[in-house]
């Protein structure tokens, strides 16, 4: 039993050192060569700081709507729903957000609503859309704005996030930088 006990405390307090100590320095050394030094993706606008790397709720009918969020956009909360696709409640939580997409968005049909638009992410915080939820949205903020609908597909283009080395993920589109540039334009 003492040929047990003593390497298992050996191995604990080995592990404690490396993972309390060396590992945490490690991290934060490789964070402060990152933009921001692992502080985020911090963007100011009109004074105040957002983080464009965690969701921001737009509903606004002047802006791009962002990404339904299961947790409320709470970052300390980070999560899903954890409902499955049969499951009535969320069914119906999706339809109500398919029935207010549409009263807010005349003219465009149940079918051509991208899902990034009407169901949240696994975390709850994504702050991407893609390229498809953005332009289904032009023709609402074209109108509310007094804005050609060429000058949003412009801005939508030059917002596009590519994929990684043009392999890695789907394009997709920051909603709080889209917003700003939004804003920029008038």
């Amino acid at each position: 039993m003492k040929s047990n006990i003593l390497p298992s405390i050996k191995l604990t307090l080995v592990c404690l050192v490396f993972f309390m100590g060396i590992y945490t320095l490690a991290v934060y050394g490789i964070a402060q060569f990152t933009p921001n030094n692992g502080n985020g993706d911090m963007i100011v606008h009109n004074g105040k700081i957002y983080y464009s790397n965690i969701g921001q709720a737009f509903t606004d009918d002047s802006y791009f709507n962002s990404r339904p969020s299961a947790v409320g956009y709470n970052a300390a909360g980070s999560g899903g729903s954890n409902k499955g696709p049969g499951n009535p409640d969320y069914l119906k939580e999706v339809q109500a957000r398919i029935d207010t997409f549409l009263v807010h968005n005349p003219g465009v049909s149940k079918s051509e609503i991208p899902s990034d638009l009407v169901t949240a992410s696994g975390s709850g915080l994504d702050p991407n859309i893609s390229v498809q939820a953005a332009k289904v949205q032009i023709k609402r903020i074209a109108n509310i704005r007094n804005i050609a609908e060429e000058t949003l597909f412009q801005l939508i283009e030059q917002q596009t996030e590519k994929p990684l080395l043009g392999l890695f993920g789907t394009e997709k589109i920051n909603v709080l930088k889209l917003n700003i540039a939004l804003d920029d334009l008038k």
